[in-house]
């Protein structure tokens, strides 16, 4: 690389900053990570070979705060800055002042991100150049009745988004006006938070639209391509969940027109380095341009693996002024690759952050070609509740679709983390569905298919006869291995029973646990199942055979109960004798605490305010309060008509999970 890179210093965090890391030292170029407090000592400032402190945990007063960026800059020597994605990736003041102080961004000119990050102008340019637009496109005043006003002229529904950014933050999707004046200050505090710009602007909502993003590169030297499609329909409150390249939506002529026009748009920009084009895509086939997001996308890693081109790599060469890596002729389209976002959240509890400490965090091997896992942490970190929930990206390939899915479950099934919920049952669930293995779906299939949240009836199947072969066969490993213990008394040996009681779901499954070579022989209710594995008690993989089929179940030991988590299916599992089991049926249930009149936090966070005093009356569905996590504010309602009788915080307290807030009569 040019002496212009001799040091690099990335202005990001987490996982995206690990991943500029690697692949800059894989270069030669000496990295410098920029760190917040509540990311002392994490994992991208363990990678780096310098690391600055720049302020508080809130992303205001470090990760968003220029000047301190560009003070770490000078401090360090650093030649180049990379903004990963988020933050100030798409800040084109950011790009401005580097530029200004002789410092070289890695990513396009300031005068394309400003044309593209303004959502308005950026689709003026599209016009401009040929592409296909959405009808309508204005930025919202602070007068609740002229966005009516506007709304109403487009025709409902519409959608509010960030002008000064993308990802899913900042925007709202409203199907009447209730609902539009509701989304307005959520939607402004969002964009504050993401990207300290709080202008919306209004558009209208394509309905049951795909969401279909084309990769891209330019140069220098005026040359522009595009690296194949990504379809990123499967989203979650508009954020994505599973991405997958290529389409399997697209025909070839589709794909090429949507391609012509992704490049026709960066050239109109004067875009260089890595850059995404987004469309909708209607169930008719015909695209519209969305945005154009000015940097690294967090889903490039599916691209990637089709194309086998490096798009970190490639944004420093590029911004080092070198050309192209390939003509557009010469971009290749390999196979098929997913994404699975693993986030830390709770897919039980309506996607509820949830933070603490990794107490295990074991991701799947990782195989050249076919496994990736891109993340920023590592067992015994924690997950902040400053920040957004991604721990990692888990990336399956394979010759085709079906295979990648295939690949995928079970690199699912093999992702260890505890500590914190995640959304990994969800995945599994998702990856398991009939019309996502048809590619049968668009950006409403989660309101369609989930319209009550996610809970356990919506799990896959899971061959419950595996589950108690496989607690049996944990349980009788335990026992030998205590009955194996010496200095036992002469005449008083533990005895290793063979017939037990497995209790699951409330139903009892009598089983008979014998030895085999290399595992157990469990005989339930007429079936035999022979499980062989190399398992030792404490593993939280129990990876083997079942009858000869491979099989990979999570263990972990609770009290008297063995959980096992299969196929996203997570259950609690005891075994005993029959008349322990007998006797523990008969034990009447100790009721739970009335917490009727108890409003609960339903997440850690902040409380950034409260809409209700004591003594006052409220409806059901009226706001209560706001709890701030993750940059994203969540609004606690009222489930029935009640009186407040006693508040418990006040705004600006920092509230745990299941922390009462207030009392009512």
């Amino acid at each position: 690389m040019p002496a212009s890179f001799d040091k690099l210093l990335v202005a990001n965090r987490g996982e995206i900053a690990c991943r500029v890391i690697t692949t800059a030292r894989r270069l030669g170029i000496a990295t410098v990570a920029v760190f917040s407090e509540a990311d002392r000592g994490a994992l991208h400032l363990r990678l780096a070979d310098e690391g600055v402190a720049i302020g508080p945990a809130a992303a205001g007063d470090s990760y968003l705060d220029v000047e301190r960026i560009v003070a770490a800059c000078r401090q360090t020597g650093a030649t180049a800055v990379h903004p990963g994605y988020g933050f100030l990736a798409e800040n084109a003041a950011f790009c401005e002042r580097l530029e200004a102080e002789g410092i070289t961004f890695v990513g396009p000119p300031s005068a394309a991100i400003r044309a593209m990050g303004d959502k308005i102008a950026a689709k003026r340019l599209a016009e401009q150049a040929g592409v296909s637009v959405i009808p309508g496109s204005r930025l919202v005043s602070a007068d609740d009745d002229e966005v009516v006003s506007a709304a109403e002229e487009l025709g409902y529904p519409v959608i509010l988004k960030a002008a000064a950014g993308g990802g899913g933050k900042g925007m709202r999707v409203a199907w009447g006006r209730d609902q539009l004046l509701e989304s307005i200050g959520p939607c402004r505090a969002e964009a504050r938070s993401s990207f300290a710009d709080d202008r919306v602007f209004l558009e209208k909502y394509i309905i049951t639209p795909r969401h279909i993003e084309f990769q891209v590169l330019g140069d220098s030297f005026g040359e522009v391509i595009h690296l194949w499609e990504r379809e990123c329909s499967i989203q979650r409150r508009l954020q994505k969940v599973i991405e997958e390249a290529p389409s399997p939506f697209l025909d070839q002529k589709t794909r090429e027109a949507m391609g012509t026009q992704a490049v026709a748009l960066a050239k109109a920009a004067g875009y260089q380095s890595a850059g995404t084009v987004e469309f909708v895509v209607d169930r008719d086939g015909a695209f519209y341009f969305l945005e154009m997001n000015t940097r690294i996308q967090v889903e490039h890693p599916v691209t990637e693996m089709i194309t086998g081109i490096d798009l970190v790599e490639a944004m420093l060469r590029l911004a080092a002024g070198e050309r192209l890596p390939v003509t557009q002729a010469q971009v290749a389209r390999d196979g098929w690759a997913l994404e699975c976002r693993i986030n830390a959240e709770d897919p039980f509890h309506n996607f509820l952050p949830s933070i603490g400490r990794l107490v295990r965090y074991l991701p799947p091997a990782e195989t050249p070609g076919r496994v990736r896992v891109d993340t920023g942490v590592e067992e015994g970190d924690s997950i902040s509740p400053y920040y957004d929930s991604l721990v990692a990206k888990l990336v399956t390939h394979a010759a085709t679709r079906d295979e990648a899915v295939v690949s995928m479950r079970t690199a699912l099934d093999h992702f260890v983390v505890r500590g914190v919920a995640t959304n990994i049952a969800f995945q599994a669930a998702l990856l398991r569905h009939p019309r996502f293995a048809s590619g049968d779906f668009h950006t409403g299939f989660m309101a369609e298919e989930y319209p009550d949240g996610f809970d356990a009836t919506d799990m896959p199947h899971v061959d419950k006869a595996l589950l108690v072969a496989v607690a049996a066969f944990v349980h009788r490993a335990r026992i030998d291995r205590q009955a194996s213990v010496s200095g036992q008394l002469p005449g008083h040996e533990l005895k290793v029973a063979e017939e037990w009681t497995v209790v699951i779901d409330g139903e009892r499954h009598p089983v008979s646990v014998t030895q085999v070579r290399g595992g157990y022989a469990v005989a339930s209710e007429g079936r035999s199942l022979e499980i062989v594995a190399g398992w030792r008690l404490g593993q939280p993989l129990l990876c083997g055979s079942c009858n000869g089929s491979p099989f990979c179940v999570q263990v972990e030991h609770i009290g008297l109960n063995y959980r096992l988590t299969h196929s996203g299916t997570q259950t609690d599992v005891r075994v005993m004798t029959a008349r322990a089991t007998e006797l523990l049926l008969r034990m009447p249930e100790k009721p739970p605490r009335d917490l009727s009149n108890v409003l609960l936090s339903p997440m850690p966070g902040l409380l950034s305010s409260l809409a209700v005093m004591e003594g006052q009356n409220v409806v059901a569905g009226e706001s209560l309060a706001v709890v701030e996590a993750m940059k994203m504010e969540n609004v606690l309602r009222a489930d029935r008509d009640c009186l407040v009788a006693r508040l418990l915080v006040r705004p600006g307290d920092s509230v745990a999970v299941g922390q009462p807030l207030m009392e009512f009569e």
